[in-house]
């Protein structure tokens, strides 16, 4: 039986969300944020139910996720982060580090994990790549808030 899930019809009761959003380069970071709770909200998600947990980068997320996911306050958890290569090290190994690690955690605590951390190449901090990072981060932050909703519904229906 194939059916799509409307998430603001199917959800049996609104998720509780975690929202893990990295300090750097918050500027950006924090348009995802924003794009979600609008996004949720738009969805009639009360704000209540949504919990914010700042980190200082995206290598800090995975063990937030980890903590929020098995303490049981939150069916949902969504990272936030912006990964640049900084010239010391690799962006796309902590990228990759980072996004295994959030799958880990979403299998070992039977909570969804949602990512929103994103490895842009070669991002330089000027005015035209922060506007262009931006307005992609509120795109990918309405696009993990929907896939957050769809994937709850999608979860209570199989537990229904």
């Amino acid at each position: 039986m194939n059916q799509t899930l409307n998430p603001t019809f199917h959800l049996l009761r609104p998720p509780r969300v975690a929202i893990i959003a990295a300090s750097w380069h918050k500027d950006i970071v924090g348009v995802a944020v924003s794009a979600i709770r609008h996004e949720f909200d738009r969805c009639r998600i009360p704000p209540e139910l949504i919990g914010l947990f700042d980190v200082p980068g995206a290598f800090e997320i995975p063990l937030h996720a980890q903590r929020l996911a098995r303490s049981g306050r939150f069916d949902a958890v969504i990272a936030c982060g912006l990964v640049v290569d900084g010239g010391i090290y690799r962006h796309d190994f902590v990228g990759q580090t980072v996004i295994q690690a959030l799958m880990d955690v979403q299998l070992a605590t039977d909570v969804p994990v949602f990512s929103a951390v994103l490895t842009p190449h070669q991002f330089h901090e000027h005015g035209e790549h922060k506007r262009f990072f931006a307005e992609h981060f509120s795109t990918k932050g309405v696009e993990v808030a929907r896939a957050c909703l769809a994937t709850m519904a999608s979860l209570q229906a199989l537990d229904a």
